[in-house]
């Protein structure tokens, strides 16, 4: 189940200005991860589930995700999306926000950009 965001209307018109376009395909993989996340399930690495700081770190060029003021450090958490053919975790992600979950975002370039998953 996804929750209601108390937030929706400053979320849409953040989304709308800073976020990439929607028009993408979710992979498989993905949306097997956000189904396992919902489900509660078991997650295959040690580290789903850590806790997403959401900082300007490593690249001028990432992106952030959209913050409150009221909004607790741990708000943000990131699971790993398997990538076939991987040797490792890969760069693919999960980051959703809230305690439970209620906001998705999908990333593909480790945290540089992402996209929201509705």
């Amino acid at each position: 189940d996804f929750f209601e965001c108390p937030f929706n209307s400053m979320y849409n018109q953040y989304t709308a200005q800073n976020m990439p376009s929607n028009s993408f395909q979710l992979p498989q993989e993905a949306k097997d991860t956000v189904n396992r996340i919902c489900r509660g399930g078991t997650l295959p690495f040690a580290k789903d589930g850590e806790v997403f700081y959401n900082r300007p770190i490593g690249s001028p060029r990432r992106q952030l995700l959209p913050r409150w003021r009221d909004q607790s450090r741990d708000y943000y958490r990131s699971y790993t999306v398997i990538t076939p053919g991987a040797r490792n975790r890969g760069c693919r992600r999960i980051v959703t926000g809230g305690n439970p979950p209620f906001k998705f975002y999908y990333t593909d370039d480790h945290y540089l950009s992402f996209h929201p998953i509705s």
